[in-house]
This record gives C-alpha cells, sequence and structure tokens, in this order.
C-alpha cells in the first residue's frame, strides 16, 4: 500500500483544511549561470522534476514567488512530459516579482498578484511526473515555491516533492 507523505494544511488552531485536498510543497532557486541548475536553459537540470506521481491523481497548483526572477527573455512553464505548459502556461519570467502567485488560468499571460483565485483542477494519470521548464534563456536568479494540492483517484495515486 502506498504511503501518503503529504499533509493537510492546517489553519492557525491547527484545524486541517480539507476543501483543497492534501498538500506538498517544492522550493525552486535559480542560478541559471550555474551549470546545469534548474534554470539552465540548456543544462541537464532542465526540465526539472517538481512532483513525483504515483497511479491517478487530481492536482492543482499554486506558484509563489519568493524573490523576483531575473533573466533576460527567459521563459518558465509547469506541466507533464509532453505537455509542459499543461498546468502552467508559459511566461516570461521576468513578470514574475516577489509576492505574485501565479495558478491557472493566466489571464492574458500575466501572474496575479496575492490573492487570486484557487480555480483549476488536473487529472494527472498514469504517473506522469509535474516538470517546471525553463525555456528560451537562462533564469539567473529568483526563488519560487510551488504549493501543490492533489487528491487520489486510484488506490496507488500519491504526490511527493521531488
Amino acid at each position: 500500500m502506498t504511503q501518503i507523505e503529504s499533509t493537510f494544511p492546517r489553519d492557525a488552531n491547527g484545524v486541517p483544511i480539507t476543501n483543497l485536498g492534501l498538500q506538498v510543497v517544492k522550493t525552486m532557486t535559480f542560478a541559471g549561470g550555474t551549470t546545469n541548475d534548474p534554470g539552465d536553459y540548456d543544462g541537464t537540470g532542465n526540465p526539472a522534476t517538481l512532483f513525483t506521481i504515483t497511479g491517478d491523481v487530481m492536482f492543482n497548483i499554486v506558484a509563489v514567488c519568493k524573490t523576483s526572477l531575473a533573466g533576460a527573455n527567459a521563459t518558465i512553464e509547469v506541466g507533464v512530459t509532453d505537455a509542459t505548459a499543461a498546468i502552467i502556461p508559459q511566461i516570461t519570467a521576468t513578470d514574475i516579482d516577489i509576492n505574485m502567485a501565479v495558478d491557472i488560468p493566466i489571464i492574458a499571460a500575466t501572474p496575479a498578484l496575492a490573492p487570486y483565485i484557487f480555480s483549476h483542477w488536473h487529472p494527472i494519470v498514469g504517473g506522469l511526473d509535474v516538470i517546471q521548464t525553463v525555456g528560451t534563456a537562462n533564469i539567473t536568479s529568483g526563488v519560487i515555491k510551488y504549493y501543490g494540492f492533489w487528491l487520489p483517484l486510484s488506490d496507488d495515486g500519491n504526490v511527493v516533492a521531488a
């Protein structure tokens, strides 16, 4: 049997908030000038696996920028293999500034300032992993914290931070 390592997010009183599903978190720090860093456009760290999924799940994600992204002409997107922009469509990295929250749908490819509308669940089946892809050029600096929310569909459905 699969062991679930995620938890319910909790309110200030420690009560589980169950309407968002189970939560898993992954922080990505970019240093695209470093060989094979996830921000290195043509390095082996790109694309980077954010969340490893087994079985079938419903998945939602919010990307919160903790340090503004830098990198001329760089783009970023989140998806799965063969659909790399299926979860968060491609956006220019320098448009993502500190304290912005990006979820989907992104209206006119512009990230929204928090608060945002938590709006869209994705069925991810067959154990496809959630990946982040940097395109066009390096993301030379910045930090994004990805909050993944999920619900199992199959008996072996599970999500863990990579």
